[in-house]
C-alpha cells in the first residue's frame, strides 16, 4: 500500500472554514437564465434557479462579470465596477439576490478584473485626452512606438487573444501617438499596478461588494496585474503564435503581485473579524508549476487558486496521479486545500473533450465525464462546477460563424479555441428553443441552441434517476455527510494499470478505472455510489464508484 497524505488534519468540518472543501457552482449569468425574454440571461434568472442549486446541494455560486460593460469580452470588459449593467438587472436586484441566496444557506462570489479594464472606463478616456507622460496615462501602459516614426509596438509581446498586445492612438491632436499594452484585446487596455491609484481605486471596490454582502471573489487573471517595469521583449520563441498562454515571464507571475494578494486578504479579514464571517479570494492563476501555484495560497495571501492541470489532464491514469500527488504535495503543503476544476467558461465542455461521442453526448465522453466528475469529488479540498456539467451538456461544436461572439475568433480568424460552444444558454424544460432559458417560447437566445439540448434539459435530468444531475447531487450530498470527504487524507492503493484506488479517512475507497475493460472491484460489496452500471466484486471500464468498507 502507498501513502500520500493531504490536508491540515482537521477532521470535523464545522470546525473548518467552509470554503476549505467548498463545492462552487460556477453561473454564466448571461446563459444561465433569461427573466425578461430578451434572450439574455440576467440576475432576476439567477434568483429564480437558486431552488434548484440548493436542491443540487452546492455551497456556493460564484456569478460571472455583471458590471456595466460594452461586452466586447462579455464583461470582461469593465466600464464601471460599482454598478450592475441594465442588460442584467440593478443594484437593487443583486441585493435580491444575496439576501435569497443566504436564505437558503447558498453563498455569493462576485467575478473581479482587476488585470484590465474596458475601453470606455472613464479613466482611459481621460488618458487617451491626455498628452504622452501626462498623469491620466500612467495608469495604464502607454509607451512610444519602435522604428521610424514610431510605427512598431514598443515590444514583441502577443495578446492572448491573438495578434500583437500594443495598439496605436491617434492623439488630441490627429498625429499618429502612443502606444497602448493590452493582454487581451485593444478594448481591455491593461491597467498599471504600479500607479498608487490603480490599488487604491480597487479597495473601494472591494469594501463597495462587500458592504453589499458578498462572501468574496473570484480574481481574473490574478497572476497578471505587474508587468516587467521596463516592458523589454519577450524571450518567448512562438513569434508567430495566434494566440497565447500564460508563458511571458515579462507580462505574467511578476513577484510584486503577491503584495497585492496579501493586502485583499487583511481587507476579508477586517470584514470577516466584524461579523464572523468569513470571505473568499480564489484566483484564475496561470502558471507553469505547482509550486508557483502554491506561492499564491499561502497563509496571508488567496484562500484559494484554480488548480488547472486536473483540467488539462488526458484521460490516463498516471497523467492523474502525477497531477494529483503534484497538488497534495506542493499546494496542499502550504497549509492551504487544492481547488479542483475540471471545466469552466473557458473550456471545451468535459463530454466532448473525454470523447468523439457525437453531439447528443452518449458513449465514451459521457461515460468518461461522470466518472472524471466523482473522481474531483472524492479529493481532498474545494471543486467549482461550472453550470450545464450537471446536466452532461456537450459542447456545441457547429455554430455559424455569424452568431460567433467569441473575441478569440474575431481576433484571429480561427474557431480552434473559440468558447462560445461552452457558453449556450442552459436547457431548462419543453421540446424546442428557448427550452425554458428564456421567459416567453418566441424569445431568442443570445447564442442559438440545438434541438438535442432537449435530451439535456433539467426537468428530464431531475425526472431520470440515471442522469448526469442525479450523480452530481448524489455526490455532493454524500460528501457532506460522509466525514472521510472534503478535507483530510488520501492513501494509495495498490491497483491494476489503468485504474487509480485510494482511501479517504478511514473506511471510504474510492476508484476510477481509466480502461475500457472491467477490472476486480478494489473493495467488496455495491457501492455507495457509482458513475456507472458497477456489479459487486467488478468495475467496469471508464467507471468511478465509492465504497464504504468500515464494520
Amino acid at each position: 500500500m502507498l501513502t500520500a497524505t493531504a490536508g491540515d488534519g482537521l477532521s470535523h468540518r464545522l470546525t473548518r472554514p467552509w470554503w476549505r472543501d467548498a463545492v462552487i457552482y460556477q453561473v454564466y449569468v448571461r446563459s444561465f437564465l433569461d427573466s425578461t425574454g430578451d434572450g439574455i440571461g440576467d440576475l432576476a434568472g439567477v434568483r429564480s434557479g437558486l431552488p434548484y442549486l440548493k436542491k443540487l446541494g452546492v455551497d456556493g455560486i460564484w456569478l460571472s462579470p455583471l458590471y456595466p460593460s460594452p461586452q466586447h469580452d462579455h464583461g470582461y470588459d469593465v466600464a464601471d465596477y460599482r454598478d450592475v449593467d441594465p442588460v442584467y438587472g440593478d443594484l437593487d436586484e443583486f441585493a435580491l439576490l444575496v439576501a435569497d441566496a443566504h436564505r437558503l444557506g447558498i453563498r455569493v462570489l462576485l467575478d473581479i478584473v482587476p488585470n484590465h479594464c474596458s475601453a470606455e472606463h472613464p479613466w482611459f478616456r481621460e488618458a487617451l485626452a491626455d498628452r504622452p507622460g501626462g498623469a491620466a496615462r500612467a495608469r495604464f501602459h502607454f509607451a512610444d512606438g519602435r522604428g521610424p516614426g514610431g510605427d512598431l509596438p514598443p515590444n514583441n509581446w502577443h495578446a492572448m487573444f491573438g495578434g500583437p498586445a500594443w495598439s496605436r492612438v491617434t492623439e488630441p491632436d490627429g498625429t499618429p501617438g502612443q502606444w497602448y499594452l493590452h493582454m487581451f484585446t485593444p478594448e481591455q487596455p491593461d491597467l498599471n499596478w504600479r500607479h498608487p491609484e490603480v490599488g487604491a481605486y480597487f479597495d473601494e471596490v472591494l469594501r463597495f461588494w462587500l458592504d453589499r454582502g458578498v462572501d468574496g471573489f473570484r480574481i481574473d487573471v490574478a497572476a497578471g496585474l505587474f508587468k516587467h517595469p521596463d516592458l523589454p521583449d519577450s524571450p518567448d520563441p512562438e513569434a508567430d503564435a495566434r494566440t497565447r498562454d500564460s508563458v511571458n515571464p515579462l507580462a505574467w507571475n511578476q513577484p510584486e503581485v503577491h503584495g497585492v494578494w496579501r493586502h485583499w486578504r487583511k481587507v476579508c479579514e477586517e470584514y470577516t473579524a466584524r461579523d464572523g464571517r468569513e470571505r473568499l479570494l480564489v484566483g484564475e492563476v496561470s502558471v507553469p508549476t505547482a509550486r508557483e501555484h502554491a506561492r499564491y495560497v499561502r497563509p496571508d495571501e488567496l484562500h484559494q487558486a484554480f488548480f488547472f492541470d486536473l483540467l488539462g489532464a488526458p484521460w490516463d491514469a498516471a497523467a492523474f496521479r502525477a497531477v494529483i500527488d503534484e497538488a497534495l504535495r506542493d499546494i496542499a503543503g502550504t497549509g492551504s486545500s487544492v481547488t479542483w476544476v475540471l471545466n469552466n467558461h473557458d473550456q471545451v465542455r468535459t463530454v466532448t473533450r473525454y470523447g468523439e461521442s457525437g453531439t447528443e453526448g452518449t458513449g465514451l465522453g459521457a461515460a468518461r465525464a461522470r466518472a472524471a466528475a466523482l473522481l474531483m469529488l472524492s479529493l481532498p479540498g474545494a471543486a467549482y462546477i461550472y453550470q450545464g456539467e450537471e446536466l452532461g451538456l456537450p459542447e456545441v461544436v457547429d455554430l455559424p460563424d455569424e452568431v460567433l461572439t467569441d473575441p478569440i475568433f474575431r481576433r484571429t480568424g480561427s474557431r480552434a479555441r473559440v468558447r462560445d460552444g461552452c457558453r449556450v444558454p442552459l436547457p431548462w424544460s419543453g421540446h424546442a428553443s428557448p427550452f425554458g432559458f428564456s421567459a416567453g417560447e418566441r424569445a431568442r437566445p443570445w447564442l442559438p441552441q440545438p434541438g438535442w439540448f432537449a435530451e439535456h434539459a433539467t426537468d428530464r435530468a431531475l425526472a431520470d434517476t440515471r442522469s448526469f444531475w442525479h450523480l452530481y447531487r448524489e455526490g455532493l450530498h454524500l460528501r457532506r455527510g460522509l466525514s472521510q470527504l472534503g478535507e483530510g487524507t488520501l492513501r494509495w492503493l495498490e491497483a491494476p494499470p489503468g485504474v487509480l484506488a485510494f482511501e479517504r479517512g478511514e473506511g471510504l475507497v474510492c476508484a476510477v478505472n481509466f480502461g475500457t475493460e472491467p477490472v476486480p472491484a478494489p473493495a467488496a460489496g455495491v457501492p455507495l455510489l457509482a458513475s456507472g452500471p458497477c456489479p459487486p466484486g467488478e468495475l467496469p471500464g471508464s467507471t468511478a464508484a465509492w465504497w464504504t468498507t468500515a464494520t
